[in-house]
């Protein structure tokens, strides 16, 4: 008989609150406590034990050298992407900021905005992300450290724009909740949030998350995130499993470029 990981229950508790309202009410209920009491019971509910759940500097030094030897992006999941990062593109009056670039597969289709930002862990990323622009486009280039989620040297209100892949799906609910805190400073109003994010509703996501290699979340915790954050969220879909994005925006109405809801999946 196989164990339940805490992913599982907390997936479990999860659909149990949906049935909350019904004639089951007390019953959900006791069954929704007992389940939080195991999870607290097992789960990283202090900064020490988040700590430990956010990868280490080596181990994201490791996963990059594993994906330039296997990567997890396919042709045809790139395009799409890609796609949707070209419907944001339609000024160069602001700049665009990348969290967690790695390899730098997307950081070429960033040429478009005014200045590009980039932020990275790892400081040997740079020189390979800017072997993928042409010496003309260097000067438009600007590389940041982050511990965790400092944005401080990212100028205030300069970016429209902020994209991230393969990177969210490593961090804790509470590191994201901070992310998306921080980066609120250097968004314009109206500015728009495109970032990858696992969904543990899905088979794919849940055993990435079991197996320690992603961090538990799902789309209802990742909506509430972005709302708690005062964000509006303006799409959340997948383009298969594995490949959940959410975008959101800043409130306001200074970004020329308007974002079109748009359904793009892979069979």
């Amino acid at each position: 008989m196989s164990m339940l990981s805490i992913e599982e229950i907390k997936l479990l508790k999860e659909k149990l609150q949906k049935l909350k309202g019904t004639d089951w009410e007390t019953f959900l209920g006791e069954q929704i406590q007992l389940l939080e009491k195991i999870e607290r019971s097992v789960d990283a509910t202090n900064s020490t034990q988040i700590d430990r759940l956010d990868k280490t500097l080596d181990w994201y030094r490791e996963d990059i050298k594993y994906k330039r030897a296997y990567p997890n992006i396919d042709p045809l999941l790139y395009e799409h992407i890609k796609t949707k990062i070209g419907q944001f593109s339609k000024t160069n009056a602001y700049c665009s900021l990348e969290i967690g670039p790695g390899n730098g597969i997307f950081s070429k289709d960033m040429r478009q905005w005014k200045m590009n930002y980039f932020l990275e862990v790892l400081p040997e990323l740079e020189e390979k992300i800017r072997r993928r622009f042409k010496p003309p486009h260097q000067k438009y280039l600007k590389f940041f450290l982050t511990g965790r989620t400092d944005c401080a040297n990212i100028p205030q209100g300069s970016c429209n724009f902020v994209f991230s892949w393969d990177t969210f799906t490593f961090f804790t609910q509470p590191h994201i909740q901070q992310y998306l805190h921080d980066i609120k400073r250097v968004l314009i109003p109206g500015g728009y949030v495109f970032i990858q994010y696992a969904d543990c509703h899905f088979d794919y996501d849940l055993n990435e998350a079991k197996r320690g290699y992603w961090n538990y979340n799902t789309k209802t915790n990742m909506e509430k995130i972005i709302k708690d954050e005062g964000y509006e969220i303006v799409e959340m879909a997948q383009f298969r499993p594995g490949a959940n994005f959410a975008i959101f925006k800043k409130p306001g109405n200074e970004n020329p470029a308007i974002y079109k809801k748009t359904e793009i999946t892979l069979d």
